[in-house]
């Protein structure tokens, strides 16, 4: 299985003002981000509105990321969906297209029941995919999906085809912890939630998904240097920062997305408006 470390931006899905999708602006994001130094792309997940896409409008946002990306970095293409055929067939899609890896939320609609019930839903999903690492997207507060994830690695690391790990974006950290020490440290364990990125380099994070990495990575990467070099004051006092600004985003949207994607407009690359039910920000 291939390493993934470092920062990974979950992207946007760019649209025009009528809501089709402006596959054009993916390949000025995808160049802004390598500028940056990050690791890595998201596609298709929260960030990237992915619920709220058509299979084949999804199908055509992984195809241009992949293409703007060209083997520069890695790209992980988040195939959940109610429909576990849809998701087979998304992953599928994505492995075809030269994608690096899948991640997937489990059915929100009706809901596994066990843990066991969970992993039979992912096995599904990468049945029959042939050298695709596949991570579980665990982010309980919107899919309702809670279990313990050791318990998740030790029954899906048996079953599921190219299980690689979990992106892991829950505040639980000692939760996050005992994923990371698994099997000494077996699976590959993504962390999800920026503004705590430092609690999780405090107990082994290597690798982590964000929205915020879009149009602060040099914060991020700050916080990184700064704790590898033990210069731990400096560590907080940039954290510092991103809880800020994360604390900012939600005074506009309890949902975050839409405050994020205004600021990609600030930046230079306007995403365009978002999809209902999610409401876009107006200028004001």
């Amino acid at each position: 299985m291939p390493e993934y470390e470092g920062l990974i931006p979950a992207v946007f899905t760019p649209m025009k003002e009528n809501g089709s999708i402006n596959t054009d602006m993916i390949k000025q994001i995808v160049e802004y981000l390598i500028e940056k130094e990050v690791s890595g792309v998201y596609v298709c997940g929260t960030t990237g509105e992915g619920a709220s896409l058509t299979t084949e409008e999804r199908c055509e946002v992984v195809r241009a990321y992949t293409e703007s990306v060209s083997g520069r970095i890695k790209v992980i293409v988040q195939v959940g969906h109610n429909s576990l055929f849809e998701a087979k067939n998304m992953a599928r899609y994505a492995m075809d297209v030269g994608a690096d890896a899948i991640a997937a939320v489990p059915p929100e609609y009706f809901k596994p029941r066990t843990v066991e019930n969970l992993v039979d839903c992912m096995c599904m999903i990468t049945e029959g995919l042939k050298n695709m690492p596949f991570f579980y997207y665990h982010i309980p507060t919107l899919t309702g999906v809670n279990f313990d994830m050791v318990d998740f690695l030790k029954v899906g690391g048996q079953k599921i085809n190219g299980f690689a790990g979990i992106k892991y974006s829950s505040t639980t950290i000692y939760e996050f912890q005992a994923c990371r020490e698994y099997e000494n440290g077996k699976y590959t364990i993504l962390f999800g939630c920026d503004e705590m990125l430092l609690s999780a380099l405090a107990v082994g994070a290597v690798g982590a998904v964000g929205s915020t990495y879009n149009f602060a990575a040099p914060l991020y990467k700050k916080i990184i240097n700064a704790y590898k070099e033990g210069r731990k004051e400096d560590a907080c006092k940039y954290q510092s920062l991103s809880v800020n600004l994360v604390r900012l985003l939600y005074r506009h949207d309890n949902t975050v997305q839409p405050a994020l994607k205004g600021l990609m407009k600030l930046i230079g690359l306007d995403c365009g408006p978002n999809r209902l039910p999610l409401i876009s920000m107006n200028p004001e």
